[in-house]
């Protein structure tokens, strides 16, 4: 079995040494923090295959459920919560971050490596699927690989999306496709125009050229790169 990197995030020392003990034993390899700060410094640094994270942090500490919306939103890495916490408020938070598990303390040490397979299981075969945008095509709906947009076009209450092949046409915003689309492929050039990174053949500050096509920029030519 390939050997795992554990990121442990778990303020009390007694309970993360028993976690880590539990851990060793399962061939995986522990990063330990005792705190949200010296997780993403590890998370910055290291390559994490898994994370478990301690709601409760410390009084002065920032939780975990803070780190996990982080971790969502900055890291490709599936996490899941190990804690004494069972307030259905504190769950219902916790539950809205998205994690892959939720363990209550104390634990069985078979329910914690299943924890751990499970999400590291369901993350991978997340990251495998081509991700898609449900377009018209003649009158049907179809998934269109985000990879194979070149740009996207506002025209009234629609968007057009312009590929190699063909056009594809829904009723949406630019606003709201924005949010379904991986921010660091696609950025907002123009009011009225995303355009896939990726495709950019060349460009100035005041257009980029996409499969032959001049398409006008009002940001930061940074952002483009």
């Amino acid at each position: 079995m390939e050997q795992k990197t554990i990121l442990l995030v778990e303020d009390d020392f007694l309970n993360r040494r028993l976690t880590k003990k539990v851990l060793l034993e399962n061939n995986c390899r522990v990063l330990e923090a005792k705190n949200a700060r010296e997780a993403l410094t590890i998370l910055n640094t290291e390559s994490v295959t898994c994370a478990i994270l301690d709601i409760h942090l410390g009084a002065e500490e920032e939780n975990g459920i803070s780190l996990g919306q982080q971790i969502n939103k900055n890291f490709s890495v599936p996490f899941i919560y190990l804690t004494a916490y069972e307030n259905p408020e504190i769950i219902g938070e916790a539950v809205a971050t998205s994690p892959y598990s939720y363990l209550t303390k104390p634990f069985k040490n078979s329910d914690l490596i299943a924890s751990i397979e499970i999400a590291v299981w369901k993350f991978q075969s997340t990251e495998e699927q081509e991700p898609t945008i449900i377009v018209k095509d003649d009158g049907y709906s179809i998934g269109l690989p985000v990879e194979k947009i070149n740009y996207i076009e506002s025209d009234r209450n629609y968007l057009v999306f312009h590929t190699d092949d063909k056009t594809y046409k829904i009723r949406s915003t630019i606003k709201k496709i924005l949010e379904e689309l991986p921010a660091t492929v696609f950025v907002q050039t123009h009011r009225a125009y995303i355009v896939n990174k990726n495709k950019i053949e060349k460009y100035t500050a005041k257009c980029v050229v996409v499969n032959g096509t001049e398409i006008p920029v009002s940001i930061d030519i940074k952002m483009l790169k």
